[in-house]
């Protein structure tokens, strides 16, 4: 397919893909994009994610299990859909996790058993409770909690608190600075100069580590970093450090370059690219199938490219 052609067969997918293609890709006047915002609720994936009714706090499912289908990673899928911001139901289900779900040290922890909150599921939460209103002092606790987890090679680790980890993880830091992305794109001030500045110092430390690649060897870090999928889930890779960069208008570094390359290498001759993995675990329904040409890795590829200036 020529470049025009992989846009229409975007523009021939979910309103989803729809929304953010004309947003992302073809720079459409904004009143045209906020009326396929809108459909998001109504029809397709969303509509699917939306009616499964599992975005309820202790009911059906619960918050956090069993992986995927529960209203954590629900409610993350339905932020990175772009749904509309301003959905009754949903809000009222972040006043309930925030009531309900606030551990000891004021991080969100799902967890009978481990009294430790995990600073990646408290990324995950600041990312889609900005992008959907919460009230600051709801995230003041959080936002304490994230930054009493920064470590000091610049990122973060889930275990820090738990088991002592050293050196910070990709996977934890993709999905804080997300989230602090987010809070500061909403207009939230709470320790927001702090924050920004964490957000600095870890992106330095996914740039060290050249998007995928262990800072003292050179060496591929997991390969499953080079797969391609979504949902994100929780798992770094790639794709998702790049668009990443891309949204948060962070100038291109010559330290992207290896995983640009690694972008370029992953597109099939049509001009699109393939769903190449599948995180194991329940889902509600699959939107693409692996193997498969995928439009939601096509539409971030080409972002990614429009943006960084990728021939």
């Amino acid at each position: 397919m020529t470049a025009n052609k992989v846009v229409d067969w975007l523009l021939q997918g979910d309103a989803v893909i729809q929304y953010q293609t004309h947003r992302d890709i073809l720079e459409t006047d904004p009143r045209h994009t906020e009326a396929l915002k809108k459909r998001i609720q109504f029809e397709g994936w969303g509509k699917q994610f939306f009616n499964g009714r599992h975005i309820k706090i202790n009911m059906g499912r619960g918050f956090y299990q069993p992986k995927w289908v529960n209203t954590h990673y629900i409610l993350l899928d339905l932020k990175n859909m772009g749904i509309s911001s301003d959905i009754k139901e949903i809000k009222d289900t972040l006043s309930a996790i925030f009531r309900y779900e606030k551990g000891p040290d004021g991080g969100i922890n799902p967890s009978n058993i481990i009294k430790q909150s995990d600073v990646c599921i408290n990324g995950m939460v600041l990312n889609y409770a900005s992008y959907f209103g919460a009230k600051e002092y709801y995230l003041h606790s959080i936002i304490d909690f994230i930054l009493l987890q920064h470590m000091n090679d610049g990122g973060f680790n889930c275990r820090l608190n738990r088991k002592g980890a050293t050196h910070s993880s990709l996977h934890s830091t993709i999905a804080v600075i997300e989230g602090i992305l987010e809070y500061a794109k909403n207009g939230y001030t709470y320790r927001l100069s702090e924050l920004q500045e964490v957000e600095r110092q870890s992106r330095e430390f996914i740039l060290q580590h050249r998007l995928f690649k262990s800072d003292k060897t050179g060496e591929i870090i997991d390969t499953k970093m080079l797969l391609f999928s979504y949902p994100l889930r929780w798992r770094y890779d790639v794709i998702r450090a790049l668009d990443y960069f891309r949204d948060a208008e962070v100038p291109y570094d010559p330290r992207m370059q290896d995983g640009i390359d690694v972008l370029k290498t992953q597109q099939s001759m049509d001009g699109t690219w393939p769903m190449q993995i599948r995180h194991a675990g329940e889902a509600l329904f699959e939107m693409e199938e692996v193997g498969e040409p995928s439009r939601w890795n096509t539409l971030r590829a080409l972002r990614i490219f429009k943006y960084y200036n990728v021939n």
